[in-house]
């Protein structure tokens, strides 16, 4: 049994300045833009295991939360997977199709800090998206595509990241 929480996070082109640091005198530019184009990238996280399935897809909705829900039981077919997922329309539509290896299991509603996937999102738009504006969503593909490359090629960041302490009893049930 694999315990993973699971989350989708929104990334586009709309930039956010944040501070940043510049030798005295100088003053740091920053590009910022407000053009309302996005990806979703759906990821679910084991910390038990140190293992992480992301998808990046244009839409969040029933529909790719069932690609999403396919690719997580491909990657985790040799476990039953409780899957931790908030609330949002698409974790129980009707029209939501779960593989035979996964339950979900609803965390409380308005909680996000419940949930160690939210974790990855900080640290994409830290580390990926500070302080840049991206000319097309190719590029908003890239960078998110090599942050999470990054964040997976690290399992003990990932799993320092990720493994809250009310997850520390699944970690011997696998």
């Amino acid at each position: 049994m694999a315990y993973v929480p699971q989350d989708e996070g929104r990334f586009g082109r709309i930039s956010e300045l944040q501070s940043c640091w510049a030798p005295k005198g100088i003053r740091p530019e920053a590009p910022q833009q407000i053009i309302r184009e996005y990806l979703y990238v759906y990821a679910a996280v084991c910390p038990a295991l140190e293992k992480m399935t992301a998808l990046i897809l244009p839409w969040a909705n029933t529909e790719m939360m069932n690609i999403f829900l396919e690719e997580v039981s491909r990657d985790f077919s040799e476990f039953f997977v409780i899957m931790q997922v908030d609330q949002a329309g698409w974790h129980n539509s009707k029209n939501l199709k779960i593989p035979e290896n996964i339950r979900l299991h609803p965390q409380p509603a308005h909680s996000p800090e419940l949930n160690p996937s939210e974790h990855l999102w900080e640290d994409l738009r830290e580390n990926e998206f500070h302080n840049e504006a991206f000319g097309s969503l190719d590029q908003v593909e890239q960078a998110l595509c090599d942050g999470l490359r990054r964040i997976e090629a690290d399992p003990q960041a990932l799993r320092s990241m990720t493994l809250f302490p009310y997850l520390i009893p699944f970690r011997y049930l696998i």
